[in-house]
């Protein structure tokens, strides 16, 4: 029989210094997990590189696994988190300056380390981390159709329901194949002017 291995924390932190140490933890997680790969990886060597004992990191992970499930909820809620942000910024503005910057900082916050993002992508399905994609996507439509059907007037769509579907579809498509398979091309700056002509088009905004 498969033996289940338990991926959620032993307990979290509640005081600011227990915080820290596992901001410690998972920082040297990523690096490790980067350097050596989701088979290199092991908690000693997490231990060494974050600078604890391994007694300490046992007292908020029971194994790698749960460091890795921990490292991917932690990057999609901070992405998720920032584009959200992003999106309550940008509602009132033009539509194509609003449609830039979402593409803009969607693109460059994969810019930052397209390696963590390429083996975290990776280790999703091992961890069991695809319901937690799904809720924090799922929270990401639902405002981006919000923001669609209000200003439905200024649009060639349709359907913002299905509109918003197909574009946040698109853009993660566009920004994760670059992660994964072609990272310079996130630092190209003629990937956001295509992609936010892709979409202005779409939407009936593109300037003539």
């Amino acid at each position: 029989m498969h033996r289940q291995v338990r991926t959620t924390p032993r307990k979290r932190p509640r005081q600011q210094r227990s915080k820290d140490t596992v901001d410690t933890i998972l920082e040297a997680t990523a690096r490790v997990l980067v350097k050596l790969g989701f088979d290199g990886l092991t908690t000693n060597a997490v231990a060494t590189a974050a600078g604890v004992s391994i007694g300490s990191l046992y007292q908020y992970f029971p194994n790698k696994e749960a460091l890795v499930s921990a490292l991917i909820e932690r990057h999609v809620e901070q992405m998720n988190g920032a584009v959200l942000a992003e999106l309550s910024r940008v509602a009132t503005l033009p539509m194509q300056e609003a449609t830039r910057c979402v593409i803009e900082l969607t693109i460059r916050a994969h810019a930052v380390d397209p390696a963590l993002h390429r083996v975290l992508t990776e280790q999703v399905p091992r961890v069991g981390k695809l319901a937690k994609l799904r809720e924090l996507d799922e929270i990401c439509h639902r405002m981006v159709a919000g923001l669609l059907a209000a200003r439905k007037h200024e649009l060639a769509i349709r359907d913002p329901d299905l509109a918003a579907f197909l574009l946040v579809s698109t853009i993660e498509s566009i920004v994760h194949r670059a992660a994964l398979l072609y990272p310079d091309r996130l630092r190209d700056p003629r990937l956001i002017d295509e992609a936010t002509l892709l979409v202005t088009r779409y939407l009936g905004v593109a300037p003539n």
